[in-house]
């Protein structure tokens, strides 16, 4: 079976904010999501009156990743997420570096397991790398829905 590649991480270009997360379990989650949307909103890409916003693909892609990252990978886990000219960089850090990021193949969706098809799906890019002890998984999303390539079928 393939396996979905994930290339090396873009640079930020450093022209927007910072944000971290360090993260020591899935109940932090919620917390750290409700941060997120409410940066978001201080920011003015947070509309109230829409679900499917690119701020809230930003804050889905946040919480995959994080969630496999306290799942599958071992303390700490530090969450970033930085604000570029036209879009975020989110990455996502575990102390497993000999494990690489593996999106299902083959398995009944109910099962779960398809965090990163859909990270895949909702960023421009995507990927992971090892740095020193650390495992790095993470995305480019856009601030705008009109950015992104059309979906493959």
């Amino acid at each position: 079976m393939g396996r979905l590649t994930w290339p090396v991480r873009p640079r930020p270009d450093g022209r927007g904010e910072v944000w971290r997360w360090d993260l020591q379990a899935v109940a932090e989650l919620p917390a750290a999501r409700a941060v997120l949307r409410a940066r978001l909103a201080g920011v003015g890409t947070l509309p109230d009156d829409e679900d499917d916003t690119p701020a809230e693909r930003l804050v889905l892609a946040f919480d995959e990743l994080a969630s496999n990252a306290l799942r599958h990978g071992s303390s700490p886990v530090v969450a970033t997420v930085i604000a570029g000219s036209g879009g975020w960089l989110l990455d996502v850090s575990d102390r497993d570096p000999d494990t690489m990021p593996c999106p299902a193949v083959d398995r009944d969706p109910a099962q779960g397991g398809l965090g990163l098809h859909l990270v895949a799906r909702l960023s421009l890019a995507h990927g992971w790398y090892v740095d020193d002890d650390c495992k790095h998984v993470w995305a480019c999303l856009p601030t705008a829905t009109e950015d992104r390539e059309p979906a493959l079928a």
